[in-house]
This record gives structure tokens, C-alpha cells and sequence, in this order.
């Protein structure tokens, strides 16, 4: 532990902070964490902020749910009785026509195509998903846009204080965690500004997430399933399948994506114990064939399979809109192979093909090139995801490539948290030859108290700090390995033509996400011109010799990726815009 703490001193050295100045900021964080919310709140949007930003007892709800896995039902219990408290009823709920798509990777991506497809059609759409990037009223949108802050203003001061006034004396718990009043202000809103269909990305869990209240959705989606959050949803594939596969409902259809035999299988099997009509969807390749070519807005070869079953979900209810009724989907073919009917093949309407090309999901495959630099932000956070991140940063390098006169430097910019493996992940990004390799925590600057969007009461700095550290430490081992490559090993993956190194990757540890690309940028991105750093930020020496590098660099092309909350703090930074 002392080995531990004497690392976390040589990294507040870097960063210019204090280990006093540490302490404060954390004891400022925990007072604000304690505080109550006020009696008389002001009606300003970073009130209603700071007030939610109370309700962050995530941690303690994760340990309840792990808890109860095995009776699900008690987690939809405790939300029927909040919904009831905010003035809902279940049955209210099944006035709206939902879109429910759970995943582990590309259910935000299938949300987002699904929505604007079903827009083009003139359609009125709710949306609701997380994590927010930038300010937490984007998990709410209406016709693609977040909610204003004087709306979400509104109905947050409004669901606050009718739970206060219905709460029980007996219960321990008079307010729900974060996600959940989320949740039910989600819901609120939508049946309040009479959203013709509302697309809902369900949060961690499945059959136990507080989204799955709904019992009636119009039609349900399974994107792309792989190992995450082992330690709520199960350490397998299939047992995170049985979890996803909870939002089944009873002769409401569904769709999946290919996925591998195991999951498939427990798909099935939950599809058949709650009489689902389950789907294969086909690969976009089929709903080309004798058409153009489809266009999508987001990048990534991954982008194609959230896209195909985007189609079907909106092909699904326009159908049922059209007075078809529900489940009444006509299969194309059964599926031998993977022992599941195959979704329609069907031409898509110009209405879908502008969908897909005009879909927009920022810090998803996202790529900003400014002057020198570009930025490619990817907020993979599992090993499928990093997988395509990286096959995607190849592609996009490739596309990329002009003749330039002088050099070109690679950074790779990572944070992860929770109970993910950072070492596994950033094995997976080492073939890319990153020239440094930059970690800090998912902060913008080192104090948060002045953008409320941005805090987070679950963890203090030192506990972030040090988790940079250790992925510090996993890359410096990996890049040991790497000096002595086994044959066939990771150069046979190398991404594009890049001179081999000469020395190890230099890595550096920064306390915010402000710090780290001052650093990266070396003031030469047209839109971020940050003040001049404090005194003593870049003495490190391999801080100043890759300023040098940086400075002179004709190229420097910036890989964010790991955490979404991580690629939303850059994104804050070098679009302002995204704060107003």
C-alpha cells in the first residue's frame, strides 16, 4: 500500500496538485455529496443538477441488486411503488408505444438509428438513454433533441417534490437512486408532450433494470451481447444472455443480432418461456441487394449490424401502426443453423435510407479534425467493443492518410472504471503502436464543482488516481512484452505503415481530462485554447520531450476511448457548443 501511495504522490507532482490540496478537494466533494437538497430550490437548471447529483447512490444499489439477482421481481416492485408515489400508475405506461433495446454493445448506436428513422416519418419520438455525455438532460430528448434546461428544469422540480410529499416514514429509502428517478422522469415527460412512440435503452440489467416497469412495449431489441458488469449480470456470455433476454414480454416481437451459439441459445429459451416471437435479423447485406448501397452516419463496420436491426425494430412498428397488429411479423425464412426465424428482407423507404445516412450519436465512432490534430472518440469500454474500436481506428487512419512533410504522432488517450479489465482492454489497443500513451480520471478539471453535470459522488480522487496508475502500470508491462514479440503475435495486427519503435511507449498520468490534452493538443487545436497551465504541470521529463514531439508533429492523431463518460468529458472540452 505504501508502494501504492508513493505512486499516487509522484502523480499529483505531475499534475501540479497538492497532496493537502487533494485532501480539500475531496472533503469539498464529500460535504457536497452529505448536503441536503434545499427546502426552497432555485429554479436554475445546475440546482436541478446538483440536487439529482444527490440521489448518485449507485454503488449501494448495484450491491442491493447483486443481492437480490435471483427475484427480480422485488427490483420491479420497489419501482412500481416509485412510480405510484410520483403519480403513475403501470397501466399509465401502457398508453406509450415503446421501443425497448437492451445489449452490451451497440444498444446506444440501435437507439439512436431506430429514432431517426421513425422521425423521418413525421413521427413525434421520445428517447431515453445513458450515460449522458455532456449535460445529463441529453438521456431525455424529444424529436432528437435533448430537453431544454428550462423543461427539464421543470419536471425534475416536480417529480422531486411530489416523492418528498409521498414519501413513507417507514421505508429507508424516500428517493430513488440516480438512474431510476431518471427513469421515471423519463416517463413523465413523454406522456406529458404526447410522443407518438418513445425509444427506451435499458441500463445495465435486463430483467431486474428499473426500465422494464413496462410491460407492454410495441416491439423489443437485443444488440450485440458480451462480457460487462460480471459482477451484477454473471461472469458468462449465456448468463448475461438470460439477463438481457428479461425484457421478453408475452406475444410482443423481438429481434436480435447474430450472436454466438451460447447466447442464441439462452435467447431462445427465454423468447419460448414467455411465448416471444424471437427474430434473427439478417445482415444489411440482404436489404441491399437489387438497391443502392446504404449510407450510415455512423462509422464503423460494427454500425452495420446496430443499423440492420435498427430496420427491423422500425419496419416492426410501422407495421403494427398500420393496424397489423402485434407479432404479426412474417418470418422470410427459418434459420437452420442458428435454430431462429429470419426477420423480413425487405426494401427500405427513402424515409429509412435518410434515417441511417442522417443518424447522429456523438462520441460514437466520432472523429473531429482540427488543424494537426484528430481525435477519434470511441467510447468502447468492453473487449467486443474495443475489438471493432480498433478495427474502426484502422479504417479511419487508412482514409485518412495524405502526404505530409514531417512526422506523425499517435496517442492514445484511456480511462476505465468499474469492475471492467483495463489490462485485457489495453492489450487489445497495443498492436495500434501508440508513440504515448496518456491516462487520467473521467474529470474535467480537477475540481467539479462548478458544472454539476459532470460530478460524481461514488468514488473520491484518490480512488480514481490510483486506478490510473495501475493502467499505467498494465501498459508498461504490455509494452515490455511487445519489445519481444512472439512470431506470429501482435505485429501481425499492426493498423497501417508506422516506423517501428526504437524505444518503449512513454505513458503519463494526469488528475483531469484538462490537463491531459493541454499536454496532447500543445495549444495546436484550433478550438481548444485553454489558460496557460500552473506552474510545474509539465516538468515531467517525458512530459517535456513529448511536447517537443508534439509541437513538431505534422500529424497527431488522439484515440479516446474505454469509458463513455471519459470521451464526454473530452467532448465537452473541444466543443463548448455542448454545453449550451
Amino acid at each position: 500500500m505504501s508502494r501504492a501511495r508513493s505512486h499516487l504522490r509522484a502523480a499529483f507532482f505531475l499534475t501540479a496538485v497538492s497532496p493537502r490540496g487533494a485532501t480539500s478537494w475531496i472533503a469539498a466533494r464529500r460535504e457536497l455529496s452529505a448536503r441536503p437538497a434545499p427546502q426552497e430550490p432555485g429554479m436554475e437548471y445546475q440546482d436541478a443538477v446538483r440536487t439529482l447529483n444527490t440521489l448518485q447512490t449507485n454503488a449501494s444499489y448495484l450491491e442491493q441488486a447483486k443481492r437480490q439477482r435471483g427475484d427480480p421481481q422485488k427490483q420491479l416492485e420497489a419501482m412500481e411503488l416509485y412510480l405510484a408515489r410520483s403519480g403513475l400508475q403501470v397501466e399509465d405506461l401502457d398508453r406509450l408505444n415503446i421501443i425497448h433495446i437492451t445489449g452490451t454493445k451497440g444498444k446506444g448506436s440501435t437507439c439512436a438509428f431506430t429514432e431517426r428513422i421513425l422521425r423521418n416519418y413525421g413521427l413525434k419520438t421520445g428517447f431515453f438513454s445513458s450515460p449522458h455525455l455532456v449535460q445529463v438532460r441529453e438521456r431525455i430528448r424529444i424529436n432528437g433533441q435533448p430537453i431544454s434546461p428550462e423543461l427539464f428544469t421543470k419536471h425534475f422540480w416536480r417529480l422531486y417534490h411530489r416523492l418528498e410529499e409521498t414519501e413513507d416514514s417507514n421505508s429507508c429509502v424516500s428517493m430513488p437512486a440516480y438512474f431510476r428517478f431518471l427513469t421515471l422522469m423519463a416517463f413523465h415527460v413523454f406522456l406529458q408532450e404526447k410522443v407518438d412512440l418513445a425509444v427506451v435503452e435499458v441500463g445495465i440489467g435486463g430483467a431486474y433494470d428499473c426500465t422494464n416497469i413496462v410491460r407492454k412495449p410495441v416491439v423489443c431489441g437485443v444488440a450485440s451481447l458480451g462480457i460487462d458488469h460480471t459482477s451484477l449480470l454473471g461472469d458468462t456470455v449465456e448468463k448475461i444472455a438470460w439477463q438481457k433476454g428479461g425484457i421478453f414480454k408475452r406475444g410482443v416481437p423481438a429481434f436480435t443480432v447474430l450472436q454466438p451459439d451460447g447466447p442464441l441459445a439462452v435467447l431462445r429459451e427465454r423468447a419460448e418461456q414467455t411465448s416471444c416471437p424471437l427474430y434473427l435479423c439478417p445482415p444489411l447485406e440482404a436489404l441491399e441487394e437489387g438497391g443502392l448501397p446504404l449510407t450510415l452516419g455512423l462509422e464503423g463496420e460494427h454500425q452495420r449490424s446496430n443499423a440492420a436491426l435498427a430496420l427491423q425494430l422500425a419496419h416492426c412498428w410501422l407495421q403494427q401502426k398500420d393496424h397489423r397488429g402485434v407479432g404479426e411479423v412474417k418470418a422470410s425464412r427459418p434459420s437452420l443453423l442458428r435454430q431462429l426465424p429470419l426477420a423480413p428482407v425487405f426494401q427500405p423507404t427513402p424515409h429509412m435510407l435518410r434515417g441511417l445516412r442522417d443518424t447522429e450519436w456523438p462520441g460514437r465512432t466520432q472523429v473531429l479534425r482540427r488543424g494537426p490534430l484528430t481525435w477519434y472518440l470511441d467510447g468502447a469500454h468492453t473487449s467486443s467493443s474495443v475489438q471493432a474500436c480498433v478495427r474502426w481506428f484502422r479504417q479511419a487512419l487508412h482514409r485518412c492518410k495524405e502526404p505530409r512533410s514531417g512526422t506523425e504522432v499517435r496517442v492514445l488517450l484511456f480511462n476505465s472504471t468499474g469492475d471492467r479489465d483495463a489490462a485485457a482492454l489495453l492489450k487489445l489497443l497495443q498492436p495500434c503502436q501508440f508513440d504515448y500513451a496518456v491516462f487520467c480520471p473521467n474529470l474535467t478539471e480537477v475540481s467539479s464543482t462548478d458544472n454539476a453535470d459532470q460530478q460524481n459522488f461514488t468514488v473520491t480522487l484518490d480512488q480514481v488516481l490510483l486506478r490510473c496508475l495501475e493502467h499505467q502500470q498494465h501498459w508498461s508491462r504490455l509494452d515490455e512484452e511487445q519489445a519481444c514479440p512472439e512470431p506470429g503475435g501482435p505485429t501481425s495486427l499492426l493498423l497501417a505503415p508506422h516506423p517501428a519503435h526504437s524505444h518503449s511507449t512513454s505513458s503519463l498520468v494526469f488528475s483531469c481530462i484538462s490537463q491531459a490534452l493541454q499536454w496532447i493538443s500543445q495549444g495546436r487545436d484550433p478550438v481548444f485554447q485553454p489558460h496557460s497551465p500552473p506552474r510545474g504541470l509539465f516538468t515531467h521529463p517525458v512530459a517535456g520531450s513529448g511536447a517537443n514531439v508534439l509541437r513538431e508533429a505534422a500529424a497527431i492523431h488522439v484515440l479516446v476511448t474505454g469509458s463513455l463518460h471519459l470521451v464526454g468529458g473530452v467532448l465537452k472540452l473541444l466543443e463548448p457548443s455542448l454545453s449550451q
